[in-house]
């Protein structure tokens, strides 16, 4: 049996407050003191401003309101991906088994390393050392038996610390922690589990799975159940492509008419069709994600005949499920529209040409495609786009 069933060998290391941290790495006075990232909507925040009860994705006048000490600045997208291809460097120096999850957090399977890197616990306090030298960023880790532990422990040792869960001893750990803590356990989720008095892991554990399924249905009651007996077999992958390619935009409190919402849609499906071809990446799933005013959120999903990257075949369909949307969005007001393809496949291997009716706008969509997709974004501007800011496009992982 390899070493990793026996020791403590995985670590999830996770960048702290990734935005705000290199901000404050790059300009000495923000050092310390609160720093929010991003002005109409907060997309990061140093952990001084989230002492103050600052979050991400919160309007950005009220995180002024918490925290009107604050500093705040503008995103620079460019110095965010530059950092993380550094700390990415650092993490394949440390072992060649890295699967990344985000631009500022992945796996790494140190097993088999001893000889040559010393424990799993050395490794991870060299680790944070170098991230610290080579980068100049704090970095939590957090090392356990399994995937799963390894990233709760991450999360209870942030910010800047490390965490190490002793092969034995996941139980006595898990359990006291609140049910949040586990996978897939969001608000609806935790006040199901809370409304009958189940309010720690362990409480979760002592739960028949039965008991669990009849509660939270079959996919989460088992997914609970494993989890809470820390059972989760995965394997550190290396090189795994992505499940889903998706794009989103925050868009503050403002009323957005209709008309404004298809701009918007328009925005993030060309930045996601273009993102799939360049990958060469089809998908069959289109997913509409909208937040409310009241912070709920909402999903929409759409499954094509065939898998495909063209614009207008899957702008079409997102079309359709914001339709079906409006009444929520009158209601309630939308703070952030976001999309994503799933379901994806090899593009170069099974693609076909889609079907167009004849004087179609199809083969102009095509054309559109190909321009933008070789010559970049701004060659060609989409009429409707004409005079509208660009929203910011996240760094995010190679496919």
């Amino acid at each position: 049996m390899c070493e990793n069933a026996w020791v403590a060998s995985i670590l999830h290391a996770d960048l702290d407050a990734f935005y705000a941290s290199v901000e404050q790495r790059d300009n000495p006075r923000l050092r310390g003191r609160p720093v929010i990232v991003g002005g109409g909507v907060v997309l990061a925040c140093s952990y001084e401003a989230k002492a103050c009860g600052v979050r991400t994705a919160m309007g950005g006048r009220q995180a002024r309101r918490l925290c009107p000490q604050a500093i705040v600045v503008q995103p620079r997208m460019s110095a965010y991906s530059a950092a993380s291809k550094a700390v990415f460097e650092v993490f394949r120096d440390t072992t060649p088994l890295v699967e990344g999850l985000s631009i500022d957090e992945a796996f790494l399977d140190v097993s088999g390393l001893r000889k040559i890197s010393g424990t799993p616990t050395e490794i991870a306090i060299q680790l944070r050392s170098d991230v610290r030298e080579r980068v100049g960023l704090p970095i939590t880790v957090g090392v356990a038996r399994t995937k799963f532990l390894a990233k709760v422990a991450s999360g209870v040792a942030k910010p800047d610390g490390l965490l190490v869960v002793p092969s034995g001893g996941e139980l006595a750990f898990l359990h006291p922690l609140p049910v949040e803590r586990l996978w897939g356990v969001g608000p609806v989720t935790a006040l199901k589990l809370r409304d009958r008095g189940i309010r720690t892991v362990g409480a979760v554990a002592r739960i028949g799975e039965a008991a669990l399924v009849s509660m939270l249905g079959k996919h989460a009651g088992r997914h609970l159940h494993a989890l809470a007996h820390n059972h989760d077999p995965r394997a550190v992958q290396v090189g795994r492509r992505r499940g889903s390619i998706g794009a989103q935009r925050a868009l503050g409190r403002t009323p957005r008419t209709p008309a404004d919402l298809d701009t918007v849609l328009v925005g993030l499906v060309d930045r996601v069709t273009r993102r799939m071809r360049a990958a060469g990446r089809v998908g069959r799933t289109v997913v509409l994600r909208l937040r409310f005013d009241d912070f709920t959120r909402a999903a929409r999903s759409h499954t094509l005949l065939r898998a495909t990257a063209h614009t207008r075949t899957i702008l079409d369909a997102l079309r359709g499920l914001l339709a079906t949307a409006l009444p929520m969005i009158e209601e309630r007001g939308v703070t952030l529209v976001g999309i994503a393809v799933s379901n994806l496949d090899n593009g170069k291997a099974i693609q076909l040409p889609l079907p167009f009716e004849p004087n179609s706008s199809g083969t102009l969509d095509e054309a559109v495609d190909a321009v933008r997709d070789r010559f970049g974004t701004k060659s060609v501007t989409r009429a409707v786009l004409l005079g509208r800011a660009e929203s910011l496009e996240m760094p995010l992982l190679p496919d």
